[in-house]
């Protein structure tokens, strides 16, 4: 699993753990999710004969492209739990169209997914929902002033089109039960984390990250 966390002061870490021993392989402390940086550290992992079977992660345009370039042979799965969480967001607890409720019923079924012949059924949905609504969301409204487009239902379209999107790698873990579909278990060692660093405030950056790296090594040893 990759994933990156963000601390105060600018500190961002990612961490590359392995999900079946819970060890994690890498981390950087950067201050942000950068491509450039996720690949050496990819690159650097292949290079110690790690062999990657598989990755999870939220789907970061960076890490996604990293990936592609460093390991695009391997199992990519998307988080789908961030997919579910970011497409809530977009269509809120209460859309104000018909659309939106329905896509809003579908997305609330991505994380109960256990069985390949129900991903085949929520794709059909998921088909279905796009061609009855489908001039809805390409619906754009004209301004005379700036003489631009832009799509006049924006919310509804951009929780569809990121499902769209990452549908490509949304159910590996159907097939390969080593395959985790959620990074959720990354995201709670970084909650752990931050409540354990939240009992020291007031430290300077520099023993913040010091911290961090200290209680990244001891967790490795436990």
């Amino acid at each position: 699993m990759i994933d990156g966390t963000y601390f105060s002061n600018d500190i961002c870490l990612i961490v590359y753990r392995d999900n079946t021993i819970k060890f994690t392989q890498l981390y950087r402390l950067t201050s942000g999710e950068y491509y450039h940086e996720i690949k050496e550290d990819i690159d650097n992992l292949l290079g110690l004969n790690i062999k990657i079977e598989s990755i999870t992660c939220d789907g970061h345009r960076a890490i996604l492209k990293a990936i592609k370039q460093s390991c695009k042979d391997v199992i990519l799965q998307r988080c789908v739990v961030h997919i579910e969480r970011e497409c809530r967001i977009w269509l809120t607890t209460n859309p104000k169209s018909i659309a939106g409720l329905e896509l809003l019923r579908i997305v609330k079924k991505i994380s109960l997914i256990t069985h390949h012949h129900q991903s085949q059924e929520w794709i059909i949905e998921l088909y279905n929902w796009y061609e009855q609504h489908k001039n809805y969301i390409n619906e754009k409204s004209f301004s005379q002033d700036s003489k631009r487009y832009w799509f006049k239902h924006k919310l509804v379209r951009r929780a569809f089109v990121h499902i769209k999107n990452a549908l490509p790698n949304m159910f590996q873990y159907l097939f390969n039960d080593r395959v985790p579909k959620s990074t959720n278990s990354l995201e709670s060692f970084f909650g752990h984390l931050k409540s354990h660093l939240l009992l020291h405030r007031g430290l300077t950056k520099e023993h913040r990250i010091n911290f961090i790296k200290w209680y990244l090594y001891f967790k490795n040893r436990v």
